[in-house]
């Protein structure tokens, strides 16, 4: 399994170094053309569910959504793909990966299949209604580009955040949620209600810190109330370039870094 993953590994960072020396000058610049650019009047609107469907279509024909994804991640990185384009290939990919369940599931034993289709189906369903949610309506699609631009933003500053973000959402949380709903469903709940509670403070008051700043106690104005590691990354970043340093293998810290904060636009 290790060997496995390491190969996988290895041949995306090949996939990548390869896509970085071929899409250059004339080529990239046709892609970014094409790509890029939408359906004529007055099908504009319908650009978006076509690069959904190709999404869909070599999603298939790749079987796997891992590879799709890890294809197009580099061309956004070379500007050939602007974001919010690759975010209908991203959806698509989303249900062209479920055919992969889909083909498994009609291919389980009789006494098996109905249990196995049911999970296919809402593995499928699962997709469809998360589309459903974020693309039709114009400014829900704002959401995830938006978090996906700070993301983006935050690691390009930050190195070590990529690696602390996979951990956190992927490991730690689900395992965190998990034991809490073993251990009570009220303890759950209350958990669920306190994460609520402080996200929406937070959206709140960078709203109004965005938009009626003036209306504002003045020690709310900025986020400068709030002790630093809860506000800025530039802690943890001294602290882990500290211990890059003493690694003489490892060049973190070798050049200094700006301060990501809690609000889009206070820094």
């Amino acid at each position: 399994m290790v060997l496995s993953l390491l190969m996988l590994c290895l041949c995306l960072a090949g996939l990548v170094k390869t896509l970085q020396s071929i899409l250059l000058g004339p080529v990239a610049g046709a892609l970014k053309k094409h790509i890029n650019s939408d359906l004529p009047y007055p099908f504009k609107w319908l650009t978006g569910y076509v690069f959904m469907a190709i999404g869909v279509v070599f999603t298939f024909l790749l079987q796997s959504s891992s590879v799709f994804t890890s294809t197009l991640t580099p061309l956004v990185g070379l500007g050939v793909i602007s974001i919010d384009r690759m975010y209908p290939l991203t959806l698509g990919s989303n249900i062209g990966t479920t055919t992969t369940a889909m083909l498994a599931a009609l291919a389980s034993s009789s006494d098996a299949r109905t249990t196995t289709i049911q999970i296919a189906v809402c593995h499928l369903l699962f997709n469809i209604f998360g589309i459903i949610l974020f693309y039709p309506i114009p400014f829900m699609r704002k959401i995830p580009i938006a978090g996906a631009k700070m993301l983006g933003n935050t690691t390009a500053k930050y190195r070590w955040f990529a690696a602390v973000y996979l951990l956190i959402v992927f490991l730690f949380l689900p395992t965190l949620l998990l034991g809490l709903s073993l251990l009570s469903s009220v303890v759950f709940y209350i958990f669920l209600g306190l994460v609520l509670l402080i996200f929406l403070s937070v959206v709140s008051l960078n709203l109004l810190q965005k938009y009626q700043k003036h209306r504002l106690p003045l020690k709310f104005q900025t986020w400068n109330f709030l002790p630093e590691f809860l506000r800025s990354l530039k802690p943890y970043d001294r602290l882990i370039t500290s211990c890059c340093a003493r690694c003489t293998c490892c060049k973190c810290g070798a050049k200094p870094v700006e301060d990501v904060s809690v609000s889009y636009g206070h820094k």
